[in-house]
This record gives C-alpha cells, sequence and structure tokens, in this order.
C-alpha cells in the first residue's frame, strides 16, 4: 500500500459511520431505518388485494389466529414487537432454502433474496397467461414497467398462441385458384 493509499483508507476509517443507529438513515426522510407509507400509486390508506395459494392462505390465517393480530398488526414481528431486522429475515430465509433446495440450487442465484419470491410471482402469472393489467393490479406496477421488466421472461406460450390464432378462423378460406 502507497502513502496515497494509506491516507485514502485512514480518511475512510475516519469518516464511516459509528454504530448501527447511524446506518441506514440516509435512507428515510425520518432518520428511520424504516418508514411507513402508503402504496404507491393508491390513495391514502388504500390496500392491494393479492391472490395466494390456498395452502398458504390457511397458514397465514392460522398464524394470524394464533397471534391474535389485529388489522394493522406486523404479520411477523420482533422480539419487542416491532418490525424484524432485516439480517434476522435473510438468515431465516437463507436456513430455510437450504433445507429445502438442492445443493446446486441453493448456490445459484435463484430465490437468493426474500424479494426474488415477487419476481417469480409475477413472472409465472405471466406465463401463465394472466392479462398484463391484472398482473399489475395485484403488484402495484404499471403495464409499461411490468412489460420492460419482464416480457423476455414470458415463456412457452407460443404454441398455444399459434392454436389460438388457428382457432380464430378470421380469414376465410380461399377459392381454388384452378
Amino acid at each position: 500500500m502507497n502513502a496515497e493509499q494509506a491516507a485514502a483508507l485512514l480518511d475512510w476509517i475516519r469518516r464511516r459511520p459509528r454504530g448501527g443507529k447511524r446506518v441506514g438513515k440516509q435512507w428515510t426522510d425520518t432518520g428511520e431505518i424504516h418508514e411507513e407509507r402508503d402504496l404507491m400509486g393508491r390513495a391514502e390508506g388504500e390496500t392491494r388485494n393479492v391472490p395466494g395459494h390456498p395452502a398458504l392462505t390457511r397458514v397465514l390465517r392460522q398464524h394470524i389466529a394464533d397471534e391474535q393480530l389485529k388489522p394493522g398488526d406486523l404479520l411477523f414481528q420482533g422480539e419487542t414487537g416491532g418490525i424484524r431486522a432485516g439480517s434476522v429475515i435473510r438468515r431465516a430465509w437463507r436456513s430455510a432454502r437450504k433445507a429445502v433446495r438442492p445443493p446446486h440450487v441453493f448456490e445459484s442465484p435463484t430465490g437468493r433474496r426474500v424479494y426474488d419470491n415477487r419476481h417469480t410471482r409475477l413472472t409465472k402469472w405471466l406465463n401463465d397467461g394472466i392479462p398484463p393489467a391484472q398482473v399489475t393490479d395485484w403488484a402495484g406496477n404499471s403495464v409499461p414497467v411490468l412489460l420492460a421488466a419482464y416480457a423476455r421472461c414470458v415463456d412457452g406460450q407460443l404454441p398455444d398462441l399459434k392454436r389460438r390464432l388457428e382457432a380464430a378462423g378470421d380469414l376465410p378460406e380461399l377459392p381454388d385458384a384452378g
């Protein structure tokens, strides 16, 4: 390390955030690590209904009943009743992935972040033929944003689309040219 690199390192050490309270404070207007806000593109207090798998819905409803949660309560609370730390969520997610995924999938980027489930779900809905306008209503995106991000992920629909075009029979049969 030369003198210039050492000086840069020492300057970084001097200016770095100290302690967990400072980290992330620049991410919100209030200085808190997390902020409460309404859904983008929705009126204040408005919610969004999103379909869920019936088995998962049963598990979530049972959890809500077991924990006696009320509207507005956090679904999964930290030890003091607040938001769970991101590090706790990431560790739990990593452990869950490791428990159920083959090693080659676990080591891949597939589903590495909890947020990746959103991408997987939106891609599946589009691949299942759900109209983009409906997907955006559930997901909270606009159609242009959805298609810009996911158009290349849509796969496997070409045979069905060809069958639908042929079945439409939108052109009359041409007379024989003879």
